[in-house]
């Protein structure tokens, strides 16, 4: 007869195994009108919102959440002094610089200096200040009107501690001034003669990609062709199995962290 403390341990070895992790995957549904995403955990996203089930995008939208594994690219144009900062008249070139997006702020990867720079501009590397550089949530505007400066618009950068903070902040930017004014601490306003895109990090064939975000799996897959495909979900790489029309397949939106494998 068993022990009531061998019986135990049999029980929890039970208990261990039925709660410990399963193997899972990512699967593609075929469905009309749209091909679905199965997630791990049985949600079923149409490949239209897949996106927006990553981090709340829309497309069309006027912002996006940064999020791990994205980056900004900003390219600032510098123009000699006095000139409209509009069209050639007076420009002089562009300074570029990459920024990580990283789980505590931003990452400065790479700077592309221009020569005679005008001394009364700032750097790219600049525009965004360092009080901007170590919060914990991000999110992009494309374009901000600020009415009270002549109608000027330029893409925004709001910084927070928490998600929370960013709602709050965001809901400000209906007054952008009282948010992004002289030294706010949570904003930057990027110039209109500047220009930042946002990009996000994949890996093909082991070898890492960077591409624009919104960006689907035809941009790294040109015509359908065998390949096997990994996404990111609670930190773990997991498969995506793939069934049905190549082609259509082909229209899945690409997330921060994917591994392809062409064949």
């Amino acid at each position: 007869m068993r022990s009531a403390g061998t019986l135990a341990i049999a029980v929890l070895a039970v208990v261990l195994v039925s709660c410990g992790p399963r193997v899972r995957s990512f699967q593609v549904i075929p469905e009309t009108p749209e091909y679905l995403l199965r997630t791990p955990d049985a949600q079923q996203v149409a490949f239209p919102d897949i996106p927006r089930a990553y981090n709340g995008f829309v497309r069309g939208g006027e912002s996006v959440d940064l999020q791990p594994l994205m980056e900004l690219r900003i390219e600032n144009a510098y123009y000699k002094p006095g000139a409209s900062r509009r069209g050639l008249d007076g420009f002089l070139g562009t300074e570029t610089a990459r920024y990580e997006v990283c789980s505590g702020g931003l990452k400065l990867l790479a700077v592309e200096p221009m020569k005679n720079r005008p001394e009364a501009d700032p750097a790219v590397q600049d525009l965004i200040r360092p009080s901007q550089m170590h919060f914990r949530a991000y999110r992009f505007y494309f374009e901000i009107v600020f009415a009270r400066s002549r109608n000027a618009r330029g893409s925004v950068l709001l910084g927070a501690n928490s998600e929370e903070e960013l709602k709050g902040l965001a809901a400000q930017l209906r007054d952008p001034e009282l948010v992004c004014g002289n030294g706010a601490a949570h904003c930057t306003v990027f110039p209109e003669a500047c220009s930042v895109a946002v990009y996000m990090k994949i890996v093909v064939n082991q070898k890492p990609q960077d591409v624009v975000w919104g960006s689907k799996l035809s941009s790294v897959i040109e015509s359908p062709r065998p390949f096997t495909m990994k996404r990111l979900y609670n930190g773990r790489l997991l498969p995506v199995r793939v069934k049905g029309d190549p082609e259509a397949v082909l229209a899945m939106p690409l997330l921060p962290g994917d591994q392809i494998t062409l064949r």
